[in-house]
């Protein structure tokens, strides 16, 4: 949506989003905003653990062979 009120150009954000067709591209512009943010709302966040990923030393090798 900010490409579009940024450029007022609804091929621009097609060209953005990759769509073959213009008309896909319509159906999320022209979606509406409280329909929107009412999907958004029920989406459930992962459960995600806090850490650091340690990479196995067999995938550091591997890296390290690359170079």
């Amino acid at each position: 949506m900010m490409v579009l009120q940024a450029t007022q150009d609804i091929r621009k954000v097609s060209l953005w989003l990759g769509h073959a067709n213009l008309a896909t591209t319509e159906v999320y512009v022209r979606a509406d905003p409280g329909q929107k943010l009412e999907a958004i709302e029920t989406m459930v966040p992962p459960n995600l653990r806090k850490g650091k990923f340690r990479p196995p030393d067999r995938l550091i090798a591997l890296l390290k062979t690359k170079m």
